[in-house]
């Protein structure tokens, strides 16, 4: 029989009160950056879905087929019983592991940890009706609840979809570190990473000509508008993405076109941009598969195998935690 079971890490206004630390560490003084998590509310999520169905956008399709060519030998050299997967969301591109999974007969339980109750809820009845399998769903933050992951049998973690890259190099050097204790010696990661490629293509991928990349970014403005009071003018801002060779990421910025005061009442904030003042609201960090390898093994993650698409824009790598 089908057995689903919620387990809510996060309290309530903890989300609230996480926007409100942020946007005081992020905004209160130059550099100006918000977390790229805040662009995200239902807006910001339907915009991005629609992102990933433009002809420019690469990786959410690269990793698919990524995932649809190579699922069976994940599944089989994992030899997990447990699949995780952390920022979940609608575990769709995660159906080709689970069917994988279901056609080896070793998955006993399905972990997804995701932020947004309502979408977890909705994904893990789906998932455990149509796989015959035990989902035990997270709703939590997978930066602070790492420590809740299961112990008890081999699993497989999957962190999908490039989100690896919207973390600075400190905070992903700290992330895999926390994801590398909470391995048991034999459990493995699966890491999706977007590769180093032509600054054209790049830049093609985040800055399209109908405009919606834009608009998702600009939303956070509107989060912060919504959510603590602020008064941004959405509109007077530049949406400047722009791909940095030496830090090999794309980083996504808007830059107010004249000066402005802004007033953020639930931050107790109040920001003075000059023109041309930029506020980074995204990076999305690119890799190489030499580099990939070794911020795992620093970590004590020894790679396994790497599988890229047919044009080598997404790689998916799989890591075994060392004894």
């Amino acid at each position: 029989m089908n057995r689903t079971t919620v387990s809510v890490l996060l309290p309530p206004g903890s989300a609230s009160a996480a926007l409100v630390q942020d946007v005081r560490r992020g905004l209160g003084s130059p550099p100006l950056t918000l977390p790229p998590k805040w662009l995200y509310d239902d807006e910001g999520s339907r915009l991005f879905d629609e992102i990933t169905r433009l002809p420019g956008y690469y990786p959410t399709e690269a990793e698919r087929e990524v995932l649809l060519g190579r699922a069976d030998e994940i599944a089989r050299l994992s030899g997990a019983s447990t699949l995780v997967e952390l920022g979940s969301g609608t575990s769709d591109k995660t159906h080709a592991l689970l069917h994988a999974f279901r056609a080896t007969g070793q998955l006993r339980r399905f972990v997804p940890v995701d932020v947004s109750e309502a979408t977890l809820r909705q994904a893990a009845e789906q998932i455990a009706t149509t796989y015959d399998v035990a989902v035990e769903a997270v709703v939590g933050d997978f930066t602070l609840h790492l420590g809740h992951l299961p112990r008890d049998d081999r699993k497989l973690v999957a962190f999908l979809g490039g989100t690896i890259g919207n973390l600075y190099v400190e905070e992903r050097r700290a992330f895999l570190g926390a994801l590398s204790d909470s391995l048991e010696p034999g459990d493995v990661l699966l890491l999706g990473t977007d590769l180093v490629k032509h600054a054209d293509r790049l830049i093609s991928a985040y800055d399209d000509p109908w405009g919606v990349t834009d608009r998702f970014v600009r939303n956070g403005l509107r989060v912060l508008n919504r959510e603590l009071g602020a008064d941004f003018d959405v509109g007077g801002f530049t949406y400047v993405p722009f791909w940095d060779p030496h830090l090999q990421r794309m980083d996504l910025r808007l830059r107010a076109e004249t000066p402005m005061h802004v007033s953020v009442p639930g931050a107790d904030l109040e920001l003075h941009l000059a023109s041309g003042e930029e506020i980074r609201m995204e990076i999305s960090t690119k890799f190489t598969l030499e580099g990939i390898r070794e911020e795992l093994e620093a970590v004590g993650l020894i790679p396994v195998e790497s599988w890229a698409d047919a044009r080598d824009d997404f790689a998916v790598t799989l890591a075994r935690k060392g004894t």
